[in-house]
């Protein structure tokens, strides 16, 4: 009975080393397997900090180009600023230089207005220039005319002297010879005093027409 408790027991022991093998290899498996797990998540670990350092350069060389493109952003401002300020001088420029165009324009207005005045009064002294050398000429056929007038009145000056010299003749001789001659110079004095007599009249005549202006006087002088 001892032995077979004995190998009983024995059995139980062997039974329970086994199942504390078993057990322990077990043991062993989740330990390796564990350790596994804790390698994967060290390296899941060491991935996810390179990704993060990746992450935080990248994120780094995020914020060095916002800041870049600020300071551009900054300074192409400025220049617009600047081109703001050179548009606005350039538009002061240009209004002053459309005061100014706007101020030739109206002292080339008056300019042109003198110049007409100008035209203008020389046309006035340009005509009476005209009427005067009219008149001139006007006073120069009037001239003519009286000289011509004084000429015909000593035609008839001497056409009368002739005639009365023919009538002292023809007193002094009475009938003769010299009756003739008498005659003839009595004759040959009234057609010069007639011819005097009508050209006087008509230098008269002459020299009203041109003083008045008329057209007879025109007519007259053709």
């Amino acid at each position: 009975m001892d032995e077979r408790r004995f190998h009983d027991e024995l059995a139980a022991a062997l039974d329970r080393i086994q199942i504390l093998l078993s057990r322990s290899l077990e043991v062993e498996e989740q330990s390796k397997e564990t350790e596994q797990a804790i390698h994967a998540l060290e390296k899941q670990r060491t991935e996810t900090a390179s990704g993060l350092l990746e992450y935080a350069d990248a994120e780094s060389a995020l914020a060095q180009q916002r800041t870049g493109m600020a300071e551009e952003r900054t300074a192409l401002v400025r220049e617009q600023t600047k081109l703001s300020t050179r548009s606005t001088e350039l538009a002061a420029i240009r209004t002053d230089l459309s005061r100014e165009r706007t101020a030739i324009a109206s002292q080339r207005t008056d300019l042109a207005v003198l110049r007409t005045d100008f035209s203008r009064s020389r046309t006035n002294l340009a005509e009476q220039r005209t009427r005067m050398a009219g008149a001139r000429t006007i006073f120069s056929k009037v001239r003519t005319e009286l000289a011509r007038g004084r000429t015909y009145l000593a035609l008839m000056r001497t056409g009368l002297a002739l005639l009365a010299l023919s009538v002292a003749l023809f007193r002094l001789f009475s009938l003769s010879l010299w009756s003739v001659f008498d005659i003839a110079l009595g004759l040959g004095s009234l057609s010069m005093t007639f011819v005097g007599l009508s050209g006087y009249w008509r230098s008269s005549r002459l020299i009203k027409a041109l003083e008045t202006g008329t057209v007879e006087a025109k007519e007259l002088t053709l």
